[in-house]
């Protein structure tokens, strides 16, 4: 019975002492087992084979779906849909108009309408990144994780994307009513084009205003000419602009002011250019704004593939996959200002 005693109690001891060595080590401590903690004594990132090529999987893939976020981006407080998301398509009601309203009426029984409501079936786009390989040597040479890294720079890389979408999706495909595009109206930018001035956007929110969009939840997204522009010419926006920088939204004309550098273009008859297409010397550049809860997001299925290290090759794979998309829920409040031939 004592021998006993004294097997279970080294075996306790170093459960404790492992789980010490693990948590200062970085070294994965398993799920608790028989409420004793199973210790992994494997390197962070090392390739196992297939019982923890699983494992890892599900770890990497955790940490996709906690750390994919928007926030302090343009999408942020945009509308998210993503649970009515079912077999990465989401499904949106097209409503019908509204009803008539009468004032003063005396005749009764009230006229009856119909309404039409209409399903818009819409597949989630899939974007995936290319596999990255990680050898055994950089496993164990390297000084960092670098698999822990390579998953981060993945997980960017998707983010960055999926907001290039959303943006070439929030911006009108042509010159509409309830799509409107305004030329820029100012001197050469040295470039062959006029300079995006305050005037310009002054008549964007007079667009917005006849079409009656709410003034709470505009916002414009500005290109990296356009700010360039407004710095040189307004100088109140330029006092401001530092605002943005240190994490305050600046507001001009009723817009909350944001910046991104991958926005959508247009060609030389402003009619907007497919995503992706290749750059051309007509290309134009263009702003974009959108009135927040007129759009929205949803992502569906977010997934990591990981290959562990395997004789031959003795390197890792992993590569990361996700189903998103940002859309308007109807083709209106949304706008542009595009770049006129100066």
């Amino acid at each position: 019975m004592k021998t006993l005693k004294r097997i279970l109690l080294s075996f306790i001891t170093a459960i404790f002492v492992g789980t010490a060595i693990a948590s200062a080590a970085a070294i994965p401590v398993l799920p608790v087992i028989g409420g004793l903690t199973a210790v992994s004594f494997i390197p962070t990132g090392a390739g196992q084979g297939v019982a923890y090529a699983g494992l890892y999987k599900e770890v990497w893939t955790g940490e996709l779906v906690k750390r994919f976020t928007h926030t302090g981006t343009f999408l942020e407080g945009v509308p998210d849909y993503s649970r009515y998301v079912g077999n990465d398509v989401i499904h949106l009601v097209a409503v019908g108009v509204h009803p008539n309203v009468l004032i003063n009426n005396t005749s009764y029984p009230l006229p009856v309408s119909s309404r039409t409501d209409a399903d818009i079936s819409i597949t989630l786009d899939k974007l995936e990144t290319e596999a990255t390989s990680i050898t055994k040597d950089e496993i164990y040479a390297l000084s960092y994780n670098k698999m822990k890294v390579t998953h981060d720079l993945h997980r960017e890389a998707l983010q960055m994307k999926t907001l290039d979408l959303a943006i070439y999706n929030f911006a009108p495909a042509s010159d509409a009513t309830a799509t409107p595009i305004i030329k820029t109206t100012g001197n050469n930018n040295g470039n062959g084009y006029k300079m995006l001035t305050p005037a310009d956007i002054r008549k964007l929110k007079r667009k917005f205003d006849d079409q009656n969009v709410p003034k709470q939840g505009r916002r414009l997204v500005l290109c990296n000419q356009h700010i360039e522009d407004l710095l040189a010419v307004d100088e109140k926006f330029a006092s401001q602009y530092m605002n943005i920088r240190e994490g305050q939204i600046l507001k001009l004309f009723g817009f909350e002011i944001y910046e991104y550098s991958e926005m959508p273009l247009y060609d030389d008859t402003f009619a907007k250019k497919a995503f992706g297409a290749a750059a051309a010397a007509t290309d134009r550049d263009a702003s974009v704004a959108f009135y927040v809860k007129r759009m929205f997001k949803a992502k569906g299925t977010m997934d990591v593939d990981y290959t562990p290290r395997d004789a031959r090759n003795k390197r890792e794979e992993i590569s990361m996959d996700i189903r998103f998309i940002a859309l308007p829920v109807k083709l209106e409040a949304i706008g542009a200002l595009v770049n006129d031939n100066a």
